[in-house]
């Protein structure tokens, strides 16, 4: 049989924490800690990340047609 190659990690480039500015972990990607992590998910839960719609904020939804 032929030669077994081990695949070797590629060097991540150094990108800062979103939430900090501090350098990743490895284990916490793309945060430097878990706690970074949490504070993040946190936001989205409350409602300080919002992705844009065309919908209003008092539109209701429309039934699909059957």
């Amino acid at each position: 049989m032929g030669e077994v190659h081990q695949l070797k990690p590629r060097a991540q480039p150094s990108v800062p924490c979103p939430v900090c500015g501090k350098p990743t972990s490895a284990s916490s990607l793309p945060f430097c800690s878990t706690r970074c992590a949490h504070l993040d998910l946190g936001r989205w839960l409350d409602g300080s990340y919002r992705v844009p719609t065309a919908e209003g904020p008092d539109e209701p939804e429309k039934p699909d047609p059957e």
